[in-house]
């Protein structure tokens, strides 16, 4: 039998056993954790962050003092609030953004918060993302701190982050808990951030088709921003070795952007190089575009030509009477438009109604552009 001391032993050394085990075992908060994120542009901005629920206590002044303060334990003698429970609240961004207007760098960061009386609030963004609340908090790890305004709101119960105002390039995050409501602005400038992405995709196995220069291209034209490389890219996709194709879309993109910079008399000879390889829809919206742009005389010369490739097509009369009657003469265009009138397509009531609207203002002298 074993001598009373190693049993004894032997039944501490068990205690301390199941204590840290106990210790290691997975048990829920009282303030659970939880994340939200949002996708501004291409940045993730990501929030990860621990629920407490009010509870019936009194919250702002009280639970939540106000300012910096002496939190009675770790190193900080001035600690503002946590902005959550337990762990730091912490916020993620893929990218760069701008908080409040000012620049912060793509990464995580510890967020914290310290509110007055008056309902200004200090929102502060720390290096250190990885401590027990805001109990060891260092001003020096400061990497932005911005002011904003609390707005009263209703009731939320269980503290919560919201996102709201989404757009391609900003968006409003929101602290809610109680009858409050702390928001801040996070901006991005997502189409340098696009086209600084597209030079590193263009770089992989993405870059081996004509199509992805074309898109490229296509996204600085559409967007008009960056449009010299959106050139450079267009022309990538008509010339570059092994890939490069001259096609309608490839020509017509390079002659869009040419056109955005003031380099017309280069536009349009690329143009009178693609119309041939255009399809009857293709070079319909060629037309409709020129109109657009007030060329009504190279307008009708290309619905002309649309005519003549794909006669008695859908929408070629329809075409014809756009460009007859941007360049006045409504008797041709009403001729044209009651053909277009015969060819439109079974079901397609929409531009069956455009064209009846037509041919009435056709009959009163009137332009249907």
């Amino acid at each position: 039998m074993l001598k009373k001391s190693s049993l004894l032993c032997l039944m501490v050394c068990l205690l301390l056993f199941f204590s840290e085990l106990k210790a290691q075992l997975t048990t829920p908060y009282d303030s659970p954790k939880a994340q939200v994120m949002q996708r501004i542009g291409i940045t993730d901005v990501t929030v990860t962050f621990y629920r407490p629920s009010v509870g019936g206590r009194e919250i702002w002044g009280k639970l939540v003092p106000y300012g910096f303060n002496d939190l009675g334990f770790g190193t900080s003698k001035a600690a503002p609030w946590r902005a959550g429970a337990n762990d730091n609240t912490t916020i993620l961004l893929s990218n760069d953004v701008k908080v409040a207007g000012q620049l912060l760098k793509a990464g995580i960061y510890g967020l914290h918060m310290a509110l007055e009386e008056s309902g200004k609030v200090i929102v502060i963004f720390s290096k250190n993302s990885s401590s027990w609340g805001s109990y060891y908090y260092q001003e020096k790890e400061d990497v932005l701190r911005i002011t904003t305004q609390w707005e009263d709101a209703p009731m939320q119960e269980m503290l919560t982050y919201e996102f709201s105002e989404v757009t391609t390039n900003a968006a409003v995050l929101a602290l809610r808990w109680e009858k409050k409501r702390i928001p801040f602005k996070i901006e991005v400038n997502t189409h340098d951030q696009v086209v600084a992405n597209f030079e590193n995709e263009l770089r992989s196995s993405i870059g081996f088709n004509w199509t992805a220069w074309n898109t490229a291209a296509q996204y600085c034209l559409i967007n008009q921003v960056h449009l010299e490389k959106g050139l450079e890219w267009a022309d990538a996709s008509i010339h570059a070795p092994f890939i490069g194709q001259k096609n309608f879309t490839t020509l017509s993109t390079k002659a869009q952007i040419l056109s955005k910079l003031n380099r017309e008399k280069e536009a349009l000879t690329i143009m009178d190089e693609a119309l041939p390889m255009g399809t009857v829809i293709e070079i319909h919206t060629y037309g409709r575009q020129l109109l657009a742009q007030g060329n009504k005389t190279k307008a009708l010369e290309v619905f002309k030509l649309n005519a003549k490739k794909f006669p008695n097509t859908w929408p070629v009369d329809f075409g014809l009477a756009r460009g007859y009657s941007a360049n006045g003469d409504f008797q041709t265009a009403l001729k044209h438009a009651n053909l277009a009138l015969k060819q439109v397509p079974a079901g397609d009531q929409a531009n069956k109604t455009n064209l009846e609207n037509a041919i009435q203002l056709l009959k009163n002298g009137k332009d249907i552009n």
